[in-house]
């Protein structure tokens, strides 16, 4: 009888899935903002709307882990997965402002390149946390998680040929350093998109 009054699985998938389309919605905008170099207020905008909503849904989840008795998977994975999550599209909204704060004039195909690989990051993430519901059948999301590992050497090989490149070619220093941040916040994009597959395979591991 106490079980049937416990409150189970709640809302997490539901949650997870909403907070996945912020993350595609800001990355989907940042991939524009840097490949076309225009509207860049309005594209920020949209990315701080993403970013803002995605909090709430943050903050909705970790709520309910806390009243919720029977969770889907281990409550410290929960935790993680959706801090990780979160932490993407902050490094998006952290792009877009430091684009504005250094007045950047002009960008660079390497930093095009680096958003693209976001954008096709975040689009796996999405899809791999849309599976999470059936960890039972692990082949599907593994490979996803392996294809978001991939993106993430391919952005460390990006970044590295970008900052070659940028110390032999530019000579403003100013636009080094203005540069350099970007393509490591960019760069920083994939690396949190590896920590959320990184924790998904665990949760399949543990579980199917």
């Amino acid at each position: 009888m106490l079980g049937r009054l416990m409150p189970r699985e709640g809302k997490f998938f539901e949650l997870f899935n909403a907070h996945a389309a912020r993350i595609l919605e800001g990355s989907r905008e940042l991939a524009a903002m840097i490949g076309t170099f225009s509207e860049l207020e309005a594209h920020a905008q949209r990315i701080d709307a993403a970013e803002r909503a995605a909090d709430k849904l943050t903050h909705e989840t970790i709520a309910l882990l806390h009243k919720t008795f029977i969770t889907p998977f281990d409550r410290d994975q929960i935790h993680q997965l959706i801090n990780n999550m979160d932490d993407i599209l902050d490094l998006t909204q952290d792009v877009a402002e430091s684009v504005a704060l250094y007045d950047l004039r002009k960008i660079t195909p390497e930093a095009k390149q680096l958003a693209d690989i976001c954008h096709m990051s975040c689009e796996r993430v999405a899809a791999v946390v849309a599976l999470l519901t059936n960890v039972k059948r692990p082949d599907a999301i593994l490979k996803i998680c392996e294809e978001i590992d991939r993106l993430e050497s391919d952005a460390d090989r990006v970044m590295r040929s970008a900052l070659s490149k940028l110390f032999r070619e530019e000579n403003d220093l100013k636009q080094v350093m203005k540069l350099r941040v970007i393509y490591d916040l960019l760069e920083s994009i994939t690396d949190r998109c590896e920590d959320v597959a990184n924790v998904i395979e665990g949760i399949v591991l543990e579980n199917s």
